[in-house]
């Protein structure tokens, strides 16, 4: 649509076209941070499938990860020069369409591209959701629209990795991807159905290539370093040294240029609005720790307590519940209640869940496991909707789309960022508690002989083999330990950045300001 588009806002949708639009718009969302999760579980049978190793398998999960974070903060910029409208379907297809390349690809290297090319196309979808839910709604119920936002993007990542293992176990890994064709398809054309006549006004922007590249350099550079300093070592590795060199010295020349840009690729010049600032960083930590445990803990349950892929997907699902029981609360919630209230009682609950979890063992039951799980969607649910209500209130529709793009790319940023330190710190606190167990594992120990003793004469095995088995046995308690210490520092961190929340400006209506600043 052209620059002569009118001005005037959309009114919100009604009966019908509102109830397919708002599906189809949650729909193609949850597809998207669905496969940002699902692939996971699904990486050592693709690996040997594809004849190659485990380790370059996960270029899979790299490669996506790194094209999505580039793509982004270009939604301001794309949606300026396309449109809302056809900018959204355009992603939807393209995602679509990649998705099957995936599931045909006979190589890895063809796997890659295609994962590049879905990893590019995802980059729109999630910024653009909220911006056409938040036209979908009356102003009025602009906590709602948000509410549904929050509840697609938060249950996808949950649920990723129960139904990535199901379908890896049942059929084959391709089906990951090919399930994605049919459900692009729909979305894709119920979106452009209801929404055709909605376009937003465009206009001929100069391209930035400077800062594109920029953005580019170090934001791969930076994916890759986080993505495989554990396996080269860290800083030990001539190739992660060079990759950070090129991130640090990249990220300075992107600052500089885009703050002097007078037609920047990402408006770096939204931080300097107070509630957008605050609510980023707020955002952006929580999710981080959020994010990284919600990665952790799945991975501790298949690796020391035996459970299969599909198992611990399923063990973490719960979390989804309320997630979903709370999203029409949350809308009239929002309404009624300073954003910053609820935000900070989400920040305690996390708390609560993490210090729950900190005194964790190795003979663990399912019901202890689960109850924390299922009572982490409470603050899950009171999490997202008003953080992202205040980043985006008292901004003007133009700044919608940059502003919603912006903020996601600095929260899956700090997704990964946050992944790679907790996952390094898991490593290092297990290697500190296993060096002080051994400490205590010798002949001057009565427990430890004791405990050979015993496993010898249960067992009825070998010395050796006894030494084995408790040698297991040391591996399992140091990582729960570790794991133990990085829940108690996630709690601690939950409380820590609670005063974020509150360098915002106080409003009980951040989610009508956002619906104001969607267009309404």
């Amino acid at each position: 649509m052209s620059a002569s588009t009118s001005a005037a806002a959309p009114a919100p949708l009604t009966g019908m076209r509102f109830a397919i639009g708002a599906f189809a718009v949650a729909l193609a969302t949850f597809m998207n941070v669905l496969d940002s999760s699902i692939a996971n579980v699904a990486i050592p049978t693709l690996s040997g499938d594809l004849g190659v190793s485990v380790d370059e398998g996960t270029w899979v999960i790299t490669v996506f990860s790194a094209a999505n974070a580039v793509a982004i903060p270009l939604t301001g910029w794309l949606t300026q020069r396309i449109g809302q409208v056809k900018l959204f379907v355009a992603a939807i297809l393209l995602f679509t369409i990649s998705s099957a390349l995936c599931g045909i690809a006979p190589n890895l290297t063809v796997l890659l591209a295609a994962r590049v090319l879905q990893g590019v196309s995802a980059g729109p979808l999630i910024p653009l959701s909220q911006a056409l839910l938040l036209t979908t709604f009356p102003k009025e119920k602009s906590g709602s629209a948000l509410s549904l936002w929050a509840m697609t993007a938060t249950v996808g990542p949950i649920a990723g990795p129960a139904l990535g293992g199901w379908i890896t176990d049942s059929y084959s890994w391709s089906w990951i991807f090919y399930i994605n064709v049919p459900v692009g398809i729909f979305a894709a054309a119920a979106v452009w159905w209801i929404y055709r006549d909605r376009e937003t006004a465009t206009r001929r922007l100069p391209i930035d290539t400077v800062g594109l590249l920029a953005l580019i350099g170090w934001v791969a550079a930076l994916q890759i370093l986080l993505d495989k300093g554990k396996d080269l070592d860290w800083f030990n590795s001539p190739v992660i040294c060079a990759l950070g060199v090129i991130a640090l010295i990249g990220f300075a020349f992107f600052v500089i240029w885009e703050l002097t840009e007078e037609k920047p690729i990402v408006d770096l010049r939204l931080f300097a609005v107070r509630n957008f600032r605050g609510g980023t960083i707020a955002i952006s930590v929580a999710y981080a720790i959020f994010f990284a445990n919600l990665v952790l803990l799945p991975q501790w349950i298949q690796e020391y307590l035996g459970y299969r892929a599909v198992d611990a997907g399923l063990v973490t699902a719960p979390l989804g519940i309320f997630a979903v029981v709370l999203a029409p609360v949350m809308g009239k919630l929002m309404i009624k209640t300073d954003a910053r209230i609820l935000a900070t009682v989400a920040f305690a609950g996390f708390a609560a869940v993490f210090f729950m979890r900190s005194v964790y063992t190795t003979d663990i039951d399912q019901y202890t496991l689960i109850l924390p799980t299922l009572l982490q969607g409470i603050p899950t649910a009171l999490f997202f909707v008003p953080l992202t209500a205040i980043i985006l209130s008292g901004l003007s529709p133009d700044k919608i789309p940059s502003a919603a793009g912006l903020s996601n790319f600095v929260r899956v940023f700090a997704g990964a960022v946050g992944t790679s330190l907790l996952a390094n710190g898991w490593y290092d606190r297990t290697t500190l508690h296993h060096a002080r167990l051994v400490e205590q594992a010798n002949s001057y120990n009565p427990i430890f002989t004791g405990s050979i003793a015993h496993v010898q004469s249960t067992l009825q095995i070998g010395a050796s083999n006894a030494l084995a088995f408790v040698e297991n046995e040391l591996d399992a308690q140091a990582a729960m330990l570790g794991l133990n210490d990085i829940f108690w520092i996630s709690a601690i961190l939950f409380i820590v950045i609670i005063p974020l929340i509150w360098i915002t400006h106080p409003s009980k209506d951040a989610a009508a300001g956002a619906a104001t600043a969607g267009g309404h």
